[in-house]
C-alpha cells in the first residue's frame, strides 16, 4: 500500500480516479517529459499509463506511486520501484514537478524524502536513480543529496544516462 508521505511544503498521497487529468498534462508537458522514460508519449499512452496505477500497480501492491501536492494542489508525480534495467539491481526514485513549483526548492524536499523512504521504509542499503546526462538540474540535485555517479550508459538514441546511487549511511 502506498502510505502518505509529508515534507516540510509538500504531501505525497496515492492517486485518485479525479487525479488524472493533472497526471496527463504534466507527462503531456514536454518540458517535463522529454527528462522521462523515452521521452514524449501521446496523450491516450500517458492515459493508459494512469489507469495502470490503479489496474496493476495499486492492486498489485507492485510499488509505492504518488501525487504530489504543494499547497494543497498537483505539483507532481513520484515514485521508487524495482528497476526495470536489467543492469541496475536495486529500486529507483522517478520524481517530476509542474513547471509552475520547479525553482521552489521542491525538487531537493522531494528526491531527499524519497531517498529516506528507500532506506528507512523499504529497507534499501542503495537508492539509484537514472537521470539523462543533459538534466544538469537534476544532476545536481541528486549529487547535493549525496547520490553519486557510478556510470554513463550511452543510449541508442544517441544519448547518455547517467546511472547515480545513495547509499545508506
Amino acid at each position: 500500500m502506498t502510505p502518505d508521505l509529508r515534507t516540510e511544503r509538500l504531501t505525497l498521497s496515492p492517486y485518485v480516479r479525479a487525479d488524472e487529468d493533472d497526471f496527463v498534462a504534466l507527462f503531456q508537458d514536454t518540458r517535463v517529459s522529454r527528462w522521462m522514460g523515452d521521452g514524449p508519449r501521446s496523450e491516450a499512452a500517458d492515459r493508459a499509463l494512469f489507469g495502470r496505477v490503479f489496474t496493476d500497480v495499486y492492486p498489485a501492491d507492485r510499488f509505492a506511486v504518488w501525487a504530489v501536492r504543494h499547497d494543497g494542489r498537483y505539483a507532481g508525480h513520484a515514485e521508487i520501484k524495482p528497476s526495470p534495467e536489467p543492469w541496475l539491481d536495486g529500486h529507483e526514485l522517478v520524481y517530476a514537478l509542474t513547471p509552475a513549483v520547479q525553482g521552489l526548492g521542491l525538487g531537493r524536499e522531494l528526491a531527499a524524502a524519497l531517498t529516506a523512504y528507500g532506506h528507512d521504509t523499504l529497507g534499501l542499503a542503495e537508492v539509484h536513480a537514472t537521470v539523462d546526462a543533459r538534466n544538469a538540474p537534476s544532476l545536481s540535485l541528486l549529487a547535493g543529496l549525496g547520490y553519486t555517479r557510478v556510470r554513463d550508459m550511452p543510449q541508442e538514441d544517441g544519448g547518455t544516462t547517467s546511472h547515480l546511487t545513495h547509499r545508506r549511511r
